[in-house]
């Protein structure tokens, strides 16, 4: 194993240092994935629902991975039965500024028998009642 020398370790303590002492982005909330302030999440709410709830344009709005499955748990397929999910990856920025996840989603004998719902899990004090179409929820 190498050593880097007391060179190295005072240059790595100076860039630790430098990184905790960085003035914090005030555009950026670590916690909420960069999302705006509440105003403006009104705002891009209501240019959301010009879209189907769980599409790309309108996400479903949830509090965390935790928030993500308790809302698929409480979705419905068009026969009653609960669907069967699993996440298929982050899809980039949508429209909070913050990064969705994309669900599939599957209802084997009911339609639709396959969708891919979007996700924004970056709003904790948000509590979706809606369904996407083509499927409904319980409370």
């Amino acid at each position: 194993m190498r050593h880097i020398g007391a060179a190295g370790a005072a240059i790595g303590l100076l860039l630790l240092g430098a990184c905790a002492t960085a003035a914090p982005d005030d555009d950026f909330d670590l916690f909420s994935g960069g999302r705006a302030p509440p105003a403006e999440v009104a705002r891009q709410a209501k240019a959301a629902e010009k879209h189907p709830l769980g599409s790309q344009q309108n996400p479903i709005r949830v509090n965390m991975p935790a928030g993500q499955h308790a809302y698929l748990r409480r979705l419905r397929c068009s026969d009653g039965q609960p669907p069967v999910f699993v996440r298929t990856g982050n899809f980039g920025p949508g429209i909070y500024g913050s990064i969705i996840d994309g669900y599939d989603v599957k209802c084997p004998g009911a339609s639709p028998a396959q969708s891919l719902i979007f996700m924004d899990m970056y709003h904790p004090d948000h509590v979706e009642n809606a369904a996407p179409p083509g499927f409904t929820i319980i409370r």
